[in-house]
């Protein structure tokens, strides 16, 4: 059974290994520049555990998924385009999703959590990432417009309100 739960700094190492394998996949899978040089999600795990705000899966003591679970406004969000929010009610982001490849249904598992912490997610997503864009569909999120990212990048926007 899938265990989901706050990241320790003793697991960094395992951690950055998560994002090499999904680094990996999503070059793989035509999405070449998301999590590159201006965007490593690993400059920012340290900060991300001390706040509290970074999560993984595991299975029989096996991590094999990360990911950051922010609740409050994220300054990404303020501004959408070509769309809108469906609900201005709190909410938290999910952001630097990731897997080892060794699971199926990553994304449910953490939207089975989530879901049950908070009414309100948002979430956003590369044009390039296919999967991530199919597996937002499958957990019921919708795509409400785009916005722009710290590094001015744009991204697609999703929210899932219950």
């Amino acid at each position: 059974m899938s265990n989901c739960r706050k990241a320790e700094k003793k697991e960094l190492s395992r951690i950055c290994e998560i994002y090499g394998v999904a680094r990996r996949f999503m070059r793989d899978n035509g999405n070449d520049v998301q999590w590159g040089e201006s965007d490593a999600p690993e400059s920012r795990l340290e900060a991300d555990i001390e706040a509290g705000n970074l999560y993984v899966l595991e299975e029989e003591g096996e991590l094999y998924g990360v990911f950051a679970f922010i609740v409050g406004d994220d300054p990404a969000y303020s501004v959408i385009e070509q769309g809108e929010w469906k609900s201005d009610t709190p909410y938290a982001a999910i952001h630097r999703v990731a897997s080892d490849g060794s699971r199926h249904q990553v994304l449910g598992r953490i939207m089975e959590f989530a879901k049950n912490e908070i009414p309100h997610i948002r979430i956003d997503t590369y044009e390039k990432n296919l999967v991530m864009q199919k597996a937002l569909a499958r957990e019921g999120f919708e795509k409400c417009g785009i916005i722009h990212v710290a590094d001015g990048t744009p991204r697609i926007a999703y929210e899932w309100v219950r």
